[in-house]
């Protein structure tokens, strides 16, 4: 199985790149946050972790910046029910850190933004990993998290978008 490439991007596409490694071009799906930081990469080398799908009709290759979104991403997939299309539009929701303080909090409203994902497979998945994720709730220190939340729903109560309200507050202090 393919666990990671590294190499030059060919091109980006809506929500894929292709890395070229040794002369072979492969189309790797990715995140939207990946995406976004790919095309703003000016030497066009890139490092992706790889999840390699392999079916009867295809092989997908799904691509993370970071060892821990791969991790949060096979945790996602174990969940019945979640492909890894439906994973990886989780991940375009929210940072990884995001996602599991709301699944640690059982937050179903933060995954019910998904296409595909209502309230039951919101609520399964919140089922299904919170034990897997205990540990996390104190790690983060909640209270910012939860202020960012308040901001971004007081953005799009506004009329902005949230991946607007998102990007926004990467750009104000923490203070």
């Amino acid at each position: 199985m393919i666990a990671h490439l590294s190499g030059s991007i060919l091109f980006t596409g809506d929500r894929y790149v292709v890395i070229e490694t040794a002369g072979v071009g492969y189309k790797v799906r990715v995140a939207l946050d990946t995406l976004q930081t790919l095309r703003k990469n000016t030497d066009n080398k890139t490092s992706l972790w790889i999840y390699t799908v392999v079916r009867e009709d295809a092989l997908d290759l799904y691509g993370f910046q970071h060892q821990t979104e791969l991790e949060f991403f096979e945790m996602l997939i174990s969940v019945s029910g979640i492909g890894p299309k439906g994973a990886l539009g989780i991940l375009n929701v929210a940072p990884v850190e995001h996602l599991k303080e709301a699944i640690a909090m059982g937050d179903t409203a933060a995954l019910t933004k998904v296409s595909g994902i209502g309230s039951k497979s919101a609520q399964k998945i919140i089922l299904e990993l919170r034990d897997k994720l205990g540990g996390h709730e104190g790690d983060t220190g909640g209270t910012m998290l939860g202020d960012e939340r308040d901001a971004i729903e007081g953005l799009v109560a506004l009329g902005y978008s949230e991946r607007s309200a998102r990007e926004a507050l990467k750009k104000v202090s923490s203070e």
